[in-house]
């Protein structure tokens, strides 16, 4: 008897640091891998729209460690990259459906490609969207340098002016200046965000990715290697972008060419959390991928 149904069920699995909330959409007709649609910091609820796309499937979605309804239980307020592959190592073991199809986005991009070299044999297609990668940019340095100034913005003065900076760099198309760090602080109150320093400092994004997410150095001759067809995919509308730019550079080092999504770096989103691309378009995209992989 197979077993249908388009709302998720809620499930928590428990790993060596944290607890994880993930959903099941289950579709047990149809013949296709299981497919995860993953991010990181963002959690499972940004994959609302996007998934009722793709209800001929199974479709997992979950919440990053320290994300939403994810926490951590070993105190710490730092991520790294090879914890989140490992827990998805260890969600993609606990649904035993064998090789999975994996749909990650932003940071999840960066997530999937540590899994990916780590474990092939668990993912059949990584559609791995715009990881924001600065290691892998020509103008590292300078990349680099603006990022550490970012989070180091935000250990100092707080939310709003850590954000502020976080929205100026990752919208800033095109190299980053020699003068990035020599120019005048962007304004929070400018972004609609706090321009006082409410003392917390455990925010998913700023908090605990920035420090190692677009720090992380890939595996790339594993990746060459892996059983895994990698697809690295980047928007149509964020050409120029760092996480755009990231795509590029990482599919060079793959020896392949960046298929051209629709939209921006959320493109997949319906309005979740205030942001909406084209995820009619998307979607219908990444189907078109999946299937030829």
């Amino acid at each position: 008897m197979t077993e249908t149904t388009t709302e998720p069920m809620s499930r928590t699995l428990e790993v060596p640091g944290a607890i994880l909330t993930y959903d099941v959409r289950r579709n047990d007709a149809g013949t296709d891998p299981v497919l995860f649609m993953i991010a990181s910091p963002m959690g499972a609820a940004g994959f609302g729209t996007l998934a009722t796309h793709f209800t001929d499937r199974t479709v997992v979605t979950y919440d990053p460690r320290g994300s939403e309804r994810s926490s951590r239980t070993d105190g710490t307020t730092q991520n790294t990259i090879e914890e989140h592959a490992n827990d998805l190592h260890r969600l993609i073991a606990a649904i035993d459906a064998g090789p999975v199809d994996l749909f990650a986005s932003s940071g999840g991009a960066v997530n999937a490609l540590a899994l990916v070299a780590e474990h092939p044999e668990q993912v059949r297609t990584l559609v791995a969207h715009e990881p924001p990668l600065v290691t892998v940019l020509s103008d590292r340095e300078q990349a680099l340098a603006a990022t550490r100034d970012m989070y180091e913005t935000y250990q100092r003065s707080g939310m709003g002016a850590g954000m502020a900076k976080f929205i100026a760099l990752t919208s800033h198309k095109g190299e980053i200046p020699a003068d990035w760090l020599d120019r005048p602080a962007p304004d929070p109150a400018a972004f609609g965000l706090p321009t006082e320093d409410d003392g917390s400092r455990d925010d998913p994004l700023l908090g605990q990715a920035m420090g190692s997410t677009p720090l992380f150095e890939p595996d790339f001759e594993a990746l060459r290697a892996a059983s895994t067809h990698i697809v690295v995919a980047a928007g149509e509308d964020s050409a120029g972008e760092m996480a755009n730019r990231g795509a590029f550079a990482v599919a060079e080092r793959l020896g392949t060419a960046p298929v051209i999504f629709p939209s921006h770096h959320g493109g997949f989103l319906g309005g979740e959390y205030g942001w909406a691309g084209e995820p009619d378009a998307f979607a219908v995209k990444l189907r078109e991928v999946l299937a030829a992989g």
